[in-house]
């Protein structure tokens, strides 16, 4: 392919793995997924995850919530002011939805949110976005309504299309209370016996790690509303097979792992509240991107909304498999750096 000083490929190296078993409620079936990484390791493990999880019956998913988020700044002449706008503002709902509506026919206006700073007025929107991830069509809708704000209240003045409450592409507290993206929950019941042979460990270790590691250590990490051993490795490898924005890693990643011994078993669950995924959008549009997507079954005719629910659910099941698989192996000396010592290492 010939290209430009100024365009050209970057070409990261994929591979197909599973296939991932989902049994509903959102997904039932077996699907191989896309990861795209510099990091050889993590193809046979996610591999190892999906079979353990296959063997084991299947992974649960369940999609809790969908919004996209976009901050607005706004100054008034003062506090007062700043907050009668505010409390003005939140009772004008419907006719926010219409100038919303006006800028596509998949957004819709669900929640708004405040802060104030002194004369600072920060407003936070959520949108439905349908089958997009969203970036662009809640940024649209958000300056339609900034517009609308500065005719309706002329004292306020614009400062900024956003304010950083959103938060786009930043480790914060807000996206996991308030929602931003697909918030799905995986979870799996391993038997005893299948841990012991193909995980190598028992379910009391991995319980044990994932409070010392995954809770303690990110605890004293100063980690922000996350709980986990490496969800960005996969999320970035599924991002880049899929053509995703990339940089949603960061809030993507703040997410939890909860294991318990049930029965002997070992209960296992990833969650990730702020999944940003899309199915139709700049990136999707790729010819590789579209292709993958249309394997994973992610471009099909079906409602709105729906093809972006089903890659969050298949997104978030391929985490959950490269955690557990981690995990068992860090309950083991050596494991992980034999592994990467043999897929990496030049001879």
């Amino acid at each position: 392919m010939q290209t430009s000083a100024n365009q050209a490929s970057a070409a990261v190296p994929l591979r197909w793995v599973g296939p991932v078993k989902l049994i509903g409620p959102e997904v039932v079936a077996e699907v191989r997924v896309p990861l795209a990484t510099f990091e050889a390791p993590l193809w046979p493990s996610v591999q190892r995850g999906a079979r353990v999880a296959a063997l084991a019956g299947g992974i649960r998913a369940v999609v809790v919530d969908d919004r996209m988020t976009r901050s607005v700044l706004l100054e008034a002449p003062d506090a007062a002011a700043a907050l009668r706008i505010a409390d003005a503002a939140a009772g004008r709902m419907a006719e926010m939805q219409s100038e919303v509506a006006a800028t596509s026919r998949f957004a819709r206006l669900l929640a708004l949110h405040r802060q104030l700073v002194a004369n600072l007025l920060y407003l936070r929107f959520e949108f439905q976005t349908g089958d997009a991830a969203g970036h662009n069509m809640a940024t649209a809708a958000a300056e339609r309504l900034m517009d609308w704000l500065l005719r309706e209240y002329p004292e306020l003045r614009y400062v900024s299309i956003s304010g950083n409450y959103c938060a786009d592409k930043k480790a914060t507290a807000v996206n996991g209370i308030l929602g931003r993206g697909r918030n799905v929950i995986t979870e799996l019941t391993v038997p005893r016996a299948l841990c012991e042979r193909h995980l190598k460990t028992t379910p009391e270790k991995i319980v044990d790690l994932n409070i010392k590691k995954n809770l303690l250590g990110t605890l004293l990490a100063g980690g922000v509303r996350s709980a986990n051993a490496h969800f960005a490795n996969m999320l970035l490898a599924f991002y880049l097979a899929t053509g995703q924005d990339a940089a949603n890693i960061v809030e993507g990643s703040q997410g939890f792992v909860h294991a318990e011994v049930r029965g002997g078993d070992l209960y296992f669950s990833a969650t990730l509240p702020n999944l940003i995924v899309g199915t139709v959008g700049s990136g999707q549009e790729l010819e590789f991107a579209r292709a993958n997507l249309e394997r994973l079954g992610c471009r099909a005719a079906r409602a709105p909304g729906a093809n972006a629910r089903r890659l969050a659910v298949l997104c978030a099941a391929t985490v959950l498999c490269g955690e557990l698989s981690l995990l068992a192996a860090q309950t083991n000396p050596h494991e992980l750096m034999r592994a990467h010592l043999k897929l990496e290492r030049k001879k």
